[in-house]
């Protein structure tokens, strides 16, 4: 069973700007200069679920080099989640990562 909490929780920095963006439909904030990974995983327990086995995935390499942290964007753009970075008003979609 998955953990429905987030699997990142922030310690003690706090004090940067507030960014909207909407994942999954629903929506989400994240600080300036976060990725869109970090962003994510300070709301959820999981990025997506591979699409082969379906286990929980949560990134790998974190330099965008392995392609386990593919997220799609409302265009349906392809983005490295580990490698870019969050900006107001994002529309990304997980593939259900719950």
């Amino acid at each position: 069973m998955v953990s429905s909490q987030p699997l990142l929780h922030r310690v003690a920095e706090k004090d940067r700007a507030s960014v909207p963006f909407m994942l999954d439909g629903e929506p989400a904030a994240a600080l300036e200069g976060d990725t869109v990974l970090t962003a994510i995983l300070t709301h959820r327990a999981q990025l997506r679920r591979n699409e082969f086995s379906h286990e929980p995935r949560a990134g790998f390499c974190l330099m965008g080099a392995c392609q386990d942290c593919w997220v799609m964007t409302a265009t349906g753009e392809r983005l490295r989640s580990c490698a870019t970075f969050i900006q107001a008003g994002m529309q990304l979609t997980t593939g259900g990562a719950a």
